[in-house]
């Protein structure tokens, strides 16, 4: 499956390539065309200590060569990827480890969240790599119930957040239920980070959030080098021209790695509006 024409082409689309060296020349290559980037090393949820230390040790080899290459690129890291679930102490001494070397490339980490039962945990974690390293930012997921009071108290501290809308299958008690209503809540605390936060992300796709972000800068004179629309790579290329000829501010998140296949069934199977939502900007333009 993952080696036939329709794979290839999938990935060929939405992940940058299976080494480090391809992702560095789309990094690149976005670069020289107005975009920031950040570089998501596939994988998550790793079994041994082994797979966590290699997760570790990629991320350390592309921080030196954005270092070395001086991409305007951040890097994107899951809390699982590096064991936190099994392996807490040697999780966090990674963590900590790659937020080190980011801050000597002159750079941050975005410290993804994933499920709602983990976003205690990850976003104590990243304030404790901010106290030490001050490079960290956290993801904030709108579809959540309680993100109001997690960006006040991240933004009280001065810690840049990435606001999403979210892509696990959560309850409906911590989430709200429908699309609709994450719309609102999203809109909602976009105008609460351009009002407290500090440089946020918008992270989406959604043509009417981007214009409630654009609308809430306005509002409260933000300037468009105060804050940055986010995307993935190979999805909505047309929005991302748009902004970037506007002057926005526009980060990509580029995956990269041999983890593609269980990455991309992993969301389809929690949402399954994605297959959708992917089989559209197979082909945008």
């Amino acid at each position: 499956m993952e080696t036939s024409p329709p794979a290839r082409r999938l990935t060929r689309r939405f992940v940058a390539g299976e080494t480090l060296e391809e992702e560095l020349a789309v990094c690149r290559r976005l670069n020289e065309t107005g975009h920031l980037v950040t570089l998501d090393h596939l994988g998550e949820a790793v079994s041994s200590r082994e797979e966590a230390a290699a997760a570790c040790d990629a991320y350390l080899a592309a921080l030196e060569q954005v270092a070395k290459r001086r991409l305007q690129a951040t890097v994107s890291i899951k809390l699982s990827q590096f064991g936190i679930q099994r392996f807490e102490r040697e999780a966090r001494e990674s963590v900590f480890r790659v937020a080190e070397h980011a801050k000597a490339a002159g750079t941050g980490v975005e410290i993804d969240m994933e499920e709602s039962t983990s976003v205690d945990r990850t976003l104590a974690l990243v304030e404790e790599v901010h106290t030490l390293f001050g490079n960290a930012r956290a993801v904030v997921q709108a579809y959540l119930r309680r993100s109001a009071k997690d960006i006040e108290r991240l933004s009280a501290k001065a810690i840049p957040i990435r606001l999403c809308k979210g892509a696990y299958n959560e309850a409906g008690g911590v989430a709200f239920p429908t699309k609709a209503e994450v719309d609102r809540n999203y809109l909602r605390l976009t105008g609460l980070l351009m009002r407290r936060g500090v440089n946020p992300g918008i992270a989406t796709h959604d043509p009417r959030m981007v214009g409630g972000a654009m609308a809430a800068a306005e509002q409260y004179a933000i300037r468009k080098n105060r804050f940055e629309f986010q995307m993935l790579y190979g999805i909505r290329r047309d929005l991302q021209r748009k902004l970037i000829a506007e002057g926005y501010q526009l980060r990509l998140y580029v995956p990269y790695g041999d983890a593609w296949y269980p990455y991309f069934m992993r969301r389809l199977a929690e949402r399954p509006a994605n297959v959708l939502f992917l089989a559209r900007n197979l082909f945008r333009r």
